[in-house]
């Protein structure tokens, strides 16, 4: 059956089903699934989930190299916790570091160059032979996620189309703290801090209260989205929204 149909019955059959069901079964049905995650703000909720069902599920981790010494600290932390065996972290070649961005300064004069650098590319390089990826979008961030549905087709534009999986489309913020407390599961510490959704350290900072959560990243700037998403061949960019859902120019 092709994708688009594939995902479309999906879709139907797990319309009512919760975010473990729709996790369980794309790790047991879907091929080779893997859940790509930042360790970041809420990253634990799923892999929890993912560690419940199959504690060697790959975990893609992209280390863009411009972490947070506490997000790479917790990532090892959480990976420990959960007993996650099969972890990989993903980096871009040295070679293309040292030629596209030697000094580390590219992020000032070309975000989105740097974030294809060190997080677009890699990730697409470590997701060949995927047959589909789990990742944390919800649709209460707003924008094109507003519509967000558990499974999805992407087609990244050099590479095969493959399956997304987003087993929190129907969550909100509620929910994922209700998760954390009641499964007691680490925080990312720079969540204390007033950091609500974690990047990289150069282009993250912390959010007021009722700012959008997103709104630390790459504060001052138009840029939304690191890349990592696909559609039809393009990279989706989602639009922030303040805390009454309205789209923030």
């Amino acid at each position: 059956m092709p994708l688009d149909g594939k995902t479309q019955t999906l879709n139907r059959r797990f319309a009512n089903h919760s975010a473990t069901s729709v996790m369980e079964h794309a790790l047991k049905n879907l091929g080779t699934v893997g859940l790509v995650s930042s360790f970041g703000a809420e990253s634990v909720v799923l892999l929890h989930m993912a560690a419940v069902i199959d504690r060697k599920v790959p975990v893609l981790f992209i280390d863009t190299e411009m972490l947070f010494a506490e997000t790479l600290v917790y990532q090892q932390e959480v990976a420990e916790r959960l007993h996650l065996e099969n972890v990989r972290v993903i980096r871009a070649p040295r070679t293309q570091v040292f030629e596209k961005d030697n000094e580390n300064l590219l992020h000032l004069h070309d975000p989105d160059a740097c974030c294809a650098l060190r997080k677009t590319q890699p990730l697409q390089d470590a997701l060949q032979g995927f047959d589909g990826w789990v990742t944390g979008r919800k649709r209460y961030q707003g924008g094109q996620r507003a519509a967000l549905e558990f499974f999805e087709v992407e087609r990244p534009a050099d590479a095969m189309p493959r399956i997304k999986v987003n087993p929190l489309a129907h969550w909100d913020t509620a929910d994922l703290q209700e998760y954390i407390a009641q499964n007691r599961l680490p925080r990312h510490p720079l969540v204390a801090q007033g950091f609500a959704s974690i990047g990289c350290a150069p282009c993250t900072s912390r959010v007021a209260q009722g700012e959008d959560p997103r709104a630390g990243r790459w504060r001052d700037t138009d840029k939304e989205e690191c890349g990592i998403h696909f559609e039809d061949g393009k990279l989706v960019r989602t639009p922030r929204v303040n805390a009454l859902g309205d789209r923030i120019s």
